[in-house]
């Protein structure tokens, strides 16, 4: 088990471990989480997925641990919120050679809504295309080729554009219970040892360690 390799199955080269083609200091990415490209090699996701991203901005994309993005989800950054300050949608600052703009002033284009931040064990649907200044809890779902463009609470099915909740996972006691419990952080031996109490739905065993 190695969280660092690019390909975590053999004879496949299009789901990758993300945080290993990771480069950009501004995106984190948890280990164990993957992303499946059919379309395009996984490895270019920084290119093909986080968009508008720009190094002025210094907004970040955080991911947390054992998180599924699957094939073509967007994540759209700040530089891509053209004001609505102005009375205009059209950037000018950007231009600031052709109108004899302050090049200094150039953030002003846009809106800054903040960092992307997705918790650990989220599952984001194919072509699903998430805004900036978002938050998604731990344990949420995203609908195929939903648009997110709110905060989405921890453990809840979401879809639709924009996206709604649909329902949550489980009750609120057993999402509260989840939260403390947070086994994404224990050491890779124990989380081995309590797969099959995960897939089972064996919460008991899993907050009294009886794995």
């Amino acid at each position: 088990m190695n969280p660092k390799k690019i390909y975590p199955r053999s004879g496949d080269n299009q789901t990758v471990y993300l945080k290993s083609v990771i480069t950009r200091p501004n995106i984190e990415v948890g280990d164990f989480t993957i992303y499946n490209d059919f379309v395009n090699d996984p490895r270019g996701f920084e290119k093909n997925n986080v968009l508008y991203h720009y190094p002025i901005n210094h907004d970040r994309l955080i991911i947390g641990k054992f998180c599924s993005i699957a094939c073509g989800a967007k994540f759209i950054f700040n530089c891509a919120n053209h004001t609505l300050k102005s009375l205009s949608t059209y950037t000018f600052p950007l231009f600031f050679e052709e109108w004899d703009l302050s090049k200094s002033d150039v953030a002003s284009a846009w809106d800054n809504k903040g960092d992307i931040v997705i918790g650990n064990d989220v599952w984001i649907g194919y072509d699903a295309v998430i805004m900036a200044g978002v938050t998604i809890g731990d344990g949420a779902i995203i609908g195929t080729q939903a648009v997110v463009t709110k905060d989405v609470e921890p453990y809840s099915i979401v879809g639709g554009i924009p996206a709604k909740e649909i329902r949550k996972r489980f009750s609120p006691d057993i999402i509260a219970r989840l939260q403390k419990l947070q086994w994404w952080n224990w050491d890779t031996a124990k989380i081995r040892n309590s797969i099959k109490a995960i897939q089972d739905g064996d919460l008991d065993s899993l907050e009294h360690h009886i794995i």
